[in-house]
């Protein structure tokens, strides 16, 4: 095990093709091998890995968004509208097309990672809280008040496909066989729609805010944080979770799981929780591995690698760690 003690608050953790990788609300992008680059003028609020798996694209509160790599940063956008400014809410990456999407206020930005000279603006009527890409990386998704919107990534002028459902919607992502689209939701649950029929599928019964979601296992389940274990939702045949149950793992009734990680197709799952612990498990499996075991401050960050064999973690008060995944 690697641990670090950062001076900021970590926003985000990620796996890039190097290793782990954290943005911080100082604004800078902290590689696993100690190499830094302080990129934002205030706090990096969204990151993902760069299409290429080269870096972090990070949003901040300048208005910027920003390419990191080791040694070497760059601006890629700006948000939209005179003087710009605005902050940068949510951010994806598509490898398969190249397609990075961020959002800032009631807009949806589209860019090409590989063509600097194209640029899509997208609006909505309401704040957008979070985008996604679907599986081919052609239509991305936002949530915002009232539910979710489509758009094909490439088109100028176009009407979104509407996805009603009152209240605000927090979260969005594509299940990966993009089937369905599900959001997480201000008042504790969760809501997805097939794509196909745009039927309604209500996911319920919380007790707290759901942070994170992740598809694992081939997409046959949904994960979430929200809970006093790690919620899985089953998401086989055509049907999705409609009319089933959701299980838990790793139950604690004194505490509460804050995130999770997966890496679709694999089987593992990583949660961080409430009380400064990090398991790693296969639901098809017994038991927990508490890859960090001692209590702390609450878990702030949490990403597992594409191969499932690490996992790297941070919590509130700016103490981050990666280790190794054994499960026996």
């Amino acid at each position: 095990m690697t641990t670090f003690s950062f001076d900021a608050q970590v926003t985000s953790a990620h796996f890039d093709r190097s290793g782990a990788v954290f943005a911080l609300g100082d604004g800078s992008v902290r590689f696993e091998d100690g190499v830094f680059d302080a990129v934002h003028d205030g706090a990096v609020l969204c990151a993902t890995v760069h299409p290429s798996g080269e870096g972090l694209v990070t949003g901040g509160d300048d208005g910027r968004v920003i390419w990191s790599r080791k040694g070497e940063a760059g601006v890629l956008a700006t948000a939209p509208g005179p003087g710009t400014g605005g902050w940068i809410d949510a951010i994806a990456a598509s490898p398969e097309t190249k397609l990075i999407a961020f959002s800032s206020g009631k807009t949806l930005s589209v860019i090409d990672a590989t063509d600097a000279g194209f640029r899509r603006d997208f609006q909505h009527e309401r704040t957008v809280s979070g985008v996604a890409f679907d599986p081919k990386g052609r239509r991305v998704a936002t949530s915002t008040y009232g539910g979710a919107c489509l758009w094909f990534a490439r088109i100028a002028d176009q009407k979104p496909t509407k996805l009603v459902w009152a209240g605000s919607h927090t979260g969005v992502t594509f299940s990966p066989d993009g089937a369905f689209v599900v959001t997480t939701m201000q008042d504790m649950q969760l809501h997805g729609w097939r794509l196909k029929d745009s039927k309604n599928m209500r996911m319920g019964g919380y007790p707290s805010k759901i942070r994170a979601m992740a598809f694992l296992s081939k997409g046959s389940l949904l994960a979430t944080s929200g809970a006093q274990g790690a919620v899985l939702w089953p998401f086989t045949g055509s049907n999705g979770p409609m009319g089933r149950e959701a299980s838990e793992i790793g139950f604690d009734d004194a505490t509460t799981v804050t995130l999770v990680a997966a890496s679709n197709p694999h089987g593992r799952l990583a949660a961080g929780l409430a009380d400064g612990r990090v398991w790693v498990a296969d639901p098809a499996g017994q038991g927990l591995n508490f890859v960090k075991a001692e209590k702390g401050a609450p878990i702030v960050a949490l990403a597992l690698s594409p191969d499932t064999t690490r996992v790297a973690w941070a919590d509130e008060d700016g103490r981050a760690g990666v280790a190794d995944v054994v499960i026996d």
